[in-house]
């Protein structure tokens, strides 16, 4: 059994406000310090981490730097976990976007609609599941393990959308928040979704 905790990022002093994606130097607020910590102190008393991996953005490696401190273990970095590549809208602003269209049409269809230049859902959840896969792999001979994947709220949305069979156009039915754990059970290659959107 292989138990995976999928953590998004505690806050940035963004967030809400643009849609930073891929930008360069976004790292935690305060208050998002202040959420990683208690996350990693909440996890410290319920579960063993044997590995934490984080997508490769600084504001996931500072939280994933606070739970794998507790635990004594390194951060492992996997580009399969990075944030969605939002193409030509990076950078906006969400009262810019929000006049768009495009913008409309894709937070109403996620399920053909990709951002310009950008990544479509399909294609995150390609690259989740490559990335859960290679967990697995590494542990697939371990009779019980617990990992920690700090990455973002859209990839953690849609990993649990393809595990739970869900169409690509429901997204926001799924609330993940900012230092939130969902936590997932694979069995081999059945999974099972324990809890989803968990604050410490």
């Amino acid at each position: 059994m292989i138990r995976i905790l999928l953590i998004r990022h505690g806050e940035t002093m963004l967030l809400g406000q643009t849609l930073y994606g891929r930008l360069p130097g976004i790292r935690l607020s305060p208050n998002g310090y202040c959420q990683a910590e208690e996350l990693a102190k909440s996890l410290k008393r319920r579960f063993e981490i044997t590995e934490v991996v984080s997508s490769p953005m600084e504001r996931t490696q500072e939280t994933a730097g606070c739970i794998a401190g507790v635990f004594g273990v390194p951060v492992l970095l996997d580009a399969n976990f990075i944030e969605l590549n939002f193409g030509s809208w990076t950078g906006k602003r969400f009262d810019e976007l929000k006049e768009l269209e495009a913008w409309k049409l894709y937070n109403r269809h996620r399920s053909i609609a990709s951002p310009p230049e950008g990544e479509s859902l399909a294609e995150v959840q390609r690259r989740a599941w490559i990335g859960l896969e290679h967990i697995q792999a590494r542990f697939e001979h371990a009779s019980e393990t617990t990992v920690a994947v700090v990455t973002h709220g859209d990839v953690i949305r849609s990993a649990l959308m393809l595990l739970l069979g869900m169409p690509g156009d429901f997204i926001h039915r799924i609330e993940v928040g900012p230092g939130s754990v969902s936590e997932v059970v694979f069995y081999g290659m059945q999974a099972r979704v324990i809890s989803i959107n968990c604050a410490p």
